[in-house]
């Protein structure tokens, strides 16, 4: 036995003995990461670092860092090396966006397999796949409405989850960090994603476009369900997106794929979502976060003065260390004021 605990930390104590026990807890176990963006800003912060746990949803692939190439086979076919449990409603999540192949992003989910999400400028609304008696016994404190038919819960989950804000008008002012995109003559513009092909091009890419009046399109307009209108449209560097339809005037509607999952950051304003580029499959889920390591104040929109004030840049935020996502909103409901 003390041989064996000799030659084991010989191992540890080594160089390459470092290299793979730390590749080995990159590959299986944890990942660090660090937010860039507003896009979750409520509950995670612009500077917040992370360590993702990558067994919260099976084993994914195992990928080297900054290069992103699989070091193993897609052996499943689904992106994990081991299958496990999908994301649940209200879960926050590490994924690579369907458009993207080097880029993690967080969000929140939002809906699951077998869901229907419409979305307009007042809000997100939700029919579970278990159906209207689901909806009536699960969300019976919530604003439901009828739409297709069907029941819709409007923002399900921002009691919950008290970090989600969303505000009445999605877009107050462009959020041209987030929001615009350049095609392939580097003119800028703004649309929703919407799946679609064809050799003529109906919009004018040139001219920028609010999302709730216009939606561009790659083949025009197609009759789809109820005589509602299908819109098609590209994405940057005309990589076509994911379909989206549009029923009337400025409100969408999308069916999600079985094991995907329909992905919204928690500053609905300010995100980059699957509003945009469409669900995502189980194959791109990463994990969990697990707690913040450190974090600093990169004048994010929480903290505005940071903006005006340079030395209020870059100072770190102490009472967000190893905090985990439930001990912040945990933290947050008892900040909320109580009612009498």
């Amino acid at each position: 036995m003390k041989r064996f605990f000799n030659a084991l930390w010989a191992f540890t104590s080594s160089w390459s003995g470092t290299i793979i026990i730390v590749l080995v807890l990159i590959f299986f176990i944890m990942q660090a990461f660090v937010i860039p963006t507003r896009s979750m800003v409520g509950t995670l912060l612009e500077g917040d670092f992370l360590f993702v746990k990558k067994f919260s949803y099976g084993i994914p692939t195992p990928r080297i860092p900054w290069l992103e190439v699989n070091v193993l086979p897609d052996f499943r076919g689904n992106g994990h090396l081991l299958e496990g449990s999908r994301p649940q409603r209200g879960d926050v999540v590490v994924f690579i966006p369907p458009h993207l192949e080097k880029t993690y992003y967080v969000k929140r989910t939002f809906a699951v397999g077998g869901d229907e999400v419409i979305f307009d400028k007042d809000g997100l609304y939700l029919h579970p796949f278990e159906g209207d008696e689901y909806v009536k016994s699960h969300y019976s404190s919530h604003i439901i409405v009828q739409r297709l038919g069907k029941l819709f819960v409007k923002d399900p989950y921002m009691a919950e989850h008290p970090g989600i804000s969303y505000q009445s008008v999605f877009y107050k002012t462009p959020y041209s960090r987030e929001y615009y995109f350049a095609d392939k003559e580097g003119k800028l513009y703004q649309k929703v994603c919407v799946e679609g092909k064809g050799d003529t091009n109906s919009g004018d890419r040139g001219i920028e476009c609010d999302l709730w009046s216009r939606v561009y399109s790659s083949e025009g307009i197609e009759s789809f369900i109820e005589d509602k209108n299908l819109a098609y449209t590209d994405m940057k560097n005309g990589v076509i997106m994911s379909a989206m339809t549009k029923l009337e005037g400025d409100i969408f509607y999308k069916k999600i794929a079985d094991d995907e999952f329909f992905m919204i950051g928690d500053n609905r304003n300010n995100s980059l979502d699957s509003r945009f580029w469409g669900s995502v499959p189980y194959s791109n889920i990463i994990g969990q976060p697990w707690f913040i390591y450190f974090s600093i104040n990169q004048a994010n929109s929480q903290e505005a003065l940071a903006d005006e004030d340079k030395t209020k840049r870059y100072t770190i935020r102490w009472d967000r260390m190893f905090k985990s996502v439930d001990m912040l909103e945990e933290a947050l409901m008892e900040a909320m004021p109580k009612s009498k």
